[in-house]
């Protein structure tokens, strides 16, 4: 999406009154980084990056250690079989034996029909973990959802995070997206110091319009009423996530 730039994505989230982020390499972009790298460098300090995980097939200790310097705390494993960069379970094992040594976390892009499909590669790691897009449950399967269950088991481990995003790709019913609150608050009630939020901007691969980000702050705000569980989900938890191990955020 070439018109969403780090100038961009600045600009909102000074509207939303965010003051720090994680940058997260785009899938599609595969081991060039150099998009990411550049955000970092114009966004500043209060930023760190999110590396694809398929760089770890071609990528040197001094590439990494680059990396490392520029901010980059974590790659993201994608289990999308339609986008072609899912890992062998060699090379996955191999990934996560680096990141161990660089204290980075692993992120997991679970397939659309949710983290049951692949989640025995990851679900026995002793490295922090962060699953996207609330691990891609049913609305509709309410309490039952597999997706729903393994996500909340996994939480309960205590390495295990789980990202507030993707509501509007997650609902069934449409804005201002009701059916997803109840896993919402699942996650939050069972381990809300493991809970985070994105946007998921600039929402790529969208087949309708992307929503209004404040809107999906907003959705957040319904969530989670309470401020001090607010101030967890939105600064404690992404720091503590994103920097495990390594210098503070």
């Amino acid at each position: 999406m070439p018109s969403a730039t780090i100038e961009r994505a600045l600009a909102m989230h000074k509207i939303l009154g965010i003051t720090r982020g994680v940058i997260v390499q785009t899938t599609t972009y595969g081991a060039d980084h150099s998009v990411v790298l550049d955000g970092l460098k114009r966004a500043g300090p209060n930023y760190r990056g999110c590396a694809n995980a398929i760089l770890f097939a071609t990528a040197t200790d001094k590439e990494l250690a680059a990396l490392h310097e520029a901010g980059i705390r974590g790659a993201r494993f994608s289990f999308r079989q339609e986008l072609g960069v899912k890992l062998s379970r060699a090379e996955f094992d191999r990934a996560v034996a680096v990141m161990r040594e660089l204290g980075w976390y692993a992120k997991i892009q679970p397939e659309k029909t949710g983290i049951i499909e692949g989640v025995e590669f990851y679900e026995n790691l002793d490295i922090p973990v962060l699953i996207d897009h609330m691990a891609r449950p049913d609305p509709d399967a309410g309490e039952t959802d597999a997706n729903l269950l393994k996500m909340t088991e996994l939480l309960k481990r205590g390495n295990f995070w789980v990202m507030l995003s993707l509501t509007e790709k997650t609902s069934r019913q449409g804005p201002p997206w009701d059916d997803v609150m109840p896993i919402a608050r699942r996650y939050i009630e069972t381990a809300p110091q493991r809970c985070v939020w994105g946007s998921d901007w600039p929402h790529p691969i969208s087949v309708k319009p992307p929503p209004n980000d404040a809107e999906l702050m907003e959705f957040l705000f319904r969530c989670v009423p309470d401020e001090a569980e607010r101030h967890s989900i939105l600064v404690d938890n992404p720091r503590s996530c994103s920097d495990s191990n390594v210098d503070s955020f």
